[in-house]
């Protein structure tokens, strides 16, 4: 649950937020205002917030009985912009407002497009992204142009779009805010907070999908900072793949990364040898699914746990489904966004919408036979 600050947020908003005063008042706040002592940020700095954060650590009662633990889902997918991005841009945005920056880039699979462009529009200024061409889901696609930002269709992969706005902002006085940026880290890190505070410090093991891998990073980051480094309270860190883009398993690039999980379809993770660090070091492990056991899992958690993620997201699940977890008790999977991301793949997934006769006597032929 969020924590009320006296501090009013930045900006027009500032006088709204005095008005409303009384017993009655509910003032959520973003992740900055929250974690301010834990994060890079000072009482005076821009903040460029959405109330970010905050997000529901669900009990999963089916899932828990099938692999004989207690099982949550953290679910990422009740951000402002639908996925876990907004963690890390609401600290890579801020960051660069603070620094002055006119204009900020990402390469994106899809939910970082949609959270810079948010992020920009709120602040402000000029956001651009560049997609992977036909590689980006509807949803995504569509937040990003709503908000405004200039959408670049690359044709070429994520791992090249990286490389091209990596350039770029070296010689062009442009904000870079991929997971390259370590700000987006700091933002992120906050998810690990908030699922120890909901679980009084209590977890055994954390299931997490990985593509670029800087959220395996944060939140390996964000347990440390809270539990101490070393600690033998720290869960152990399961990252999972897609079959079709699975560098990390496999201990090489791959170059043509291609999965239903649109999220996760990197080829040359960012962040590689942090995320291996942290599945190492926390005795964790890191292993792949097929695209039929993702989209398996994405079924069950909506049917099953009433539960909509987006494909990428169900692969933590189906990986704690086809690996384990081995002797954890208490397991967080990770649902990094929400199902309406990616429209197109849910009714793909689902069967199709019965046609009825405007009678009594039709719809009851459909719902009673």
């Amino acid at each position: 649950m969020s924590t009320p600050i006296d501090a009013p947020p930045h900006g027009p908003m500032r006088e709204q937020s005095n008005r409303l005063t009384g017993p009655t008042s509910i003032r959520r706040v973003g992740l900055i205002e929250r974690y301010m002592d834990r994060l890079p940020f000072a009482a005076g700095d821009p903040v460029i917030s959405l109330n970010e954060g905050s997000t529901p650590l669900i009990l999963a009662p089916r899932l828990s009985e099938r692999v004989g633990a207690e099982v949550h889902l953290k679910y990422e997918g009740l951000n402002p912009t639908g996925s876990f991005k907004d963690r890390g841009m609401t600290a890579a945005v801020s960051a660069a407002v603070r620094e002055g920056a006119e204009a900020v880039i990402c390469a994106s699979t899809g939910n970082t497009a949609a959270s810079l462009a948010a992020y920009a529009s709120r602040a402000g200024i000029r956001g651009v992204v560049l997609v992977p061409d036909g590689k980006i889901a509807a949803g995504k696609l569509a937040q990003a142009l709503m908000h405004g930002a200039q959408v670049v269709a690359l044709q070429g992969n994520f791992d090249e779009a990286l490389r091209l706005v990596r350039q770029i902002s070296e010689v062009h006085p442009i904000a870079l805010v991929n997971s390259v940026n370590d700000f987006r880290l700091e933002g992120q890190k906050t998810a690990a907070f908030e699922i120890l505070e909901d679980l009084d410090g209590k977890l055994d093991a954390l299931c997490i999908p990985v593509g670029n891998a800087g959220n395996i990073t944060a939140y390996w980051k964000g347990f440390r900072e809270m539990l101490g480094e070393g600690s033998p309270d720290l869960p152990r860190m399961l990252g999972f793949q897609a079959h079709g883009a699975n560098p990390l398993v496999r201990g090489e690039m791959v170059p043509e990364p291609e999965t239903v999980a649109s999220a996760i379809r990197i080829g040359n993770p960012a962040r590689w040898e942090q995320a291996m660090g942290a599945m190492t070091s926390s005795g964790g492990l890191v292993a792949d699914c097929t695209d039929e056991e993702i989209l398996d899992a994405y079924r069950f958690l909506a049917r099953e746990e009433g539960v909509f993620c987006e494909p990428a997201s169900a692969t933590s699940v189906a990986g704690l489904l086809k690996h384990g977890a081995g002797d954890a008790q208490r397991v967080v999977c990770v649902l990094t966004g929400h199902g309406l991301k990616d429209p197109q793949t849910a009714l793909d997934e689902s069967p199709p919408v019965i046609p009825c006769a405007p009678e009594l006597r039709a719809l009851e032929k459909i719902l009673v036979g």
